[in-house]
């Protein structure tokens, strides 16, 4: 009647967890996953919400997105900022890259110039005039040839200096792209005067 309850009440939950602990869980049971953290369970619930039930203002909403990240995108390509820029222009590597090329004069960029004056010279019928515009386009293509190699090859040793752990797969590229773009209208906007070290 005095004894204390203790010990006797701790055998018989020690058997029913025993029990419990043998027994295999079923895997179809509701219960088999992780409880979701609070704020994946309420993100999910404002997204149900959120969501419109009609196929027609669900499209709608789509095309607003899309062209407000369209918008944001054009205006961080004429500013230059890094977060809304797209994904082929982001980062540390391409942003230098690109400041190589801005920050020098590359023979490419005048290329479409002196293709039309090129182009120009050998419609006119005088013989003299066609085998000069020949030489001259000869001349420009080796020239951008000799420069594209020169501006690749001290590209690639400059962003193995200061980028040894970054990803610089198709920078070299990427830069070569923007020499042949004129310096007006390069997308995203120069950065860099000429003459400025990245």
């Amino acid at each position: 009647m005095f004894r204390s309850r203790a010990k006797t009440e701790k055998a018989p939950t020690d058997q029913v967890t025993a029990d419990l602990s043998q027994q295999p869980r079923d895997p179809e049971a509701p219960k088999g996953r992780p409880t979701p953290k609070r704020s994946e369970a309420q993100s999910q619930r404002r997204r149900a919400a959120t969501q419109p039930t009609d196929r027609k203002a669900a499209m709608k909403r789509a095309r607003e997105t899309r062209r407000t990240e369209l918008a944001r995108q054009r205006e961080a390509l004429a500013n230059g900022d890094e977060r809304y820029l797209p994904a082929r222009d982001k980062g540390p590597v391409r942003r230098f890259a690109r400041d190589f090329v801005d920050s020098r004069f590359c023979i490419a960029e005048f290329f479409l110039p002196m293709a039309v004056i090129i182009l120009i010279l050998s419609m006119v019928r005088i013989g003299q005039l066609q085998s000069i515009a020949l030489l001259l386009w000869l001349g420009v293509i080796v020239m951008i040839v000799v420069d594209s190699i020169g501006l690749g090859i001290r590209l690639k040793k400059q962003l193995n200096e200061r980028f040894p752990n970054e990803p610089k797969r198709g920078a070299v590229a990427y830069a070569l792209m923007r020499t042949l773009q004129m310096r007006r209208l390069r997308l995203p906007k120069p950065q860099v005067k000429r003459g400025e070290r990245p």
